[in-house]
C-alpha cells in the first residue's frame, strides 16, 4: 500500500457545487428574461447630481420604452441611475450583485436581483443575455468590464454586439491610448480591433445601436446551423477548437 497522498486545499472540489448553484439561478432566472437586454455598466461613486447619473437614467428609461431589459451591478451610482430609469418606464431592471469584503447597499430600483459570490459567474450573465453593452465613465470594474468583452468579441468568442462607450469626454484619452500605443507603436492589435467599440454622448443613439444589435442577433439566432458554420454553446459563446501542438522545424 502507497502512502496516501494529502490534497492542500481538500475543500476544493466541494466548491463546484457552490459555483454550479450560481449558475444554475442565474441561468433559471435570466433565461425567463429573454436576450432583448442590455447590460450597463458604470461606476458605484457616481452621485445622482452628477451629469451621468442623469445620462445613465435617461438611457436606462428609453431602453425600457424600447422593450428592452436593463440589466446592471446592483450597485448605486451609475446601477442605480439605469435601474431607477428602467423601473420608472415600467420596464424590466436587472440588479446581478456581488459579495464584496466591505458592507454594500444594492440599489432599490431592481425589480429582478440576483446576488453572486464569483465574478466569472456573474459575467457571464452580463454577456450571454444582452445584445448590447454600455459602459459608462467608471473605475477599475468598468474597465474589467469593457476590455473583457473586447477580447472575447476580438477572439470571435462571442458573436458581434455593440459595444457602446458612453461619453466622450471619458473615454477619449483611452482610445487615443490603444490607437497609438496598442495599435501604432506595438502592434498588440489590428486595425479592425478599434472598430469593435463605438463612442457617444447621445442617449438615442444608444438605444438605435441596441437595436440593431438586436437585429442582428435575431437574424443569426433564425439562420440554420450549417456543417462548417460556426455554433453558440449554452454559455452564449462560440464552440472553439483547441490549439494543435506547434511543431517544431526541421533545421537544415
Amino acid at each position: 500500500m502507497g502512502e496516501k497522498r494529502s490534497i492542500p486545499y481538500p475543500e476544493d472540489p466541494w466548491r463546484i457545487f457552490r459555483i454550479m448553484s450560481e449558475f444554475v439561478e442565474g441561468f433559471e432566472v435570466m433565461s425567463g428574461i429573454g436576450n432583448k437586454a442590455v447590460s450597463i455598466f458604470g461606476s458605484a461613486r457616481i452621485e445622482p447630481e452628477n451629469h451621468y447619473y442623469d445620462r445613465a437614467r435617461k438611457v436606462g428609461h428609453l431602453l425600457a420604452k424600447h422593450g428592452f431589459a436593463v440589466i446592471t451591478g446592483g450597485g448605486p451610482g451609475i446601477m442605480e441611475a439605469a435601474n431607477r430609469g428602467a423601473a420608472e418606464a415600467g420596464g424590466t431592471s436587472v440588479g446581478l450583485n456581488i459579495a464584496l469584503p466591505h458592507e454594500q447597499e444594492a440599489n432599490p430600483y431592481a425589480n429582478v436581483r440576483l446576488d453572486f459570490h464569483y465574478f466569472f459567474a456573474r459575467k457571464v450573465m452580463f454577456i450571454k443575455y444582452a445584445c448590447a453593452l454600455v459602459c459608462f465613465p467608471g473605475g477599475f470594474g468598468t474597465l474589467d468590464e469593457f476590455f473583457e468583452s473586447m477580447a472575447l468579441m476580438q477572439t470571435e468568442k462571442v458573436e458581434p454586439y455593440p459595444i457602446i462607450l458612453f461619453g466622450k469626454a471619458f473615454w477619449s484619452k483611452l482610445a487615443g491610448w490603444m490607437n497609438n500605443v496598442l495599435l501604432r507603436r506595438h502592434r498588440t492589435i489590428s486595425p479592425e480591433d478599434m472598430n469593435l467599440f463605438v463612442m457617444t454622448d447621445s442617449v438615442r443613439e444608444v438605444v438605435q445601436m441596441a437595436e440593431k444589435g438586436w437585429e442582428l442577433q435575431q437574424a443569426r439566432r433564425a439562420k440554420p446551423v450549417l456543417h462548417g458554420h460556426r455554433r453558440l454553446s449554452g454559455e452564449g459563446t462560440v464552440v472553439g477548437m483547441l490549439p494543435r501542438l506547434k511543431t517544431q522545424r526541421k533545421r537544415r
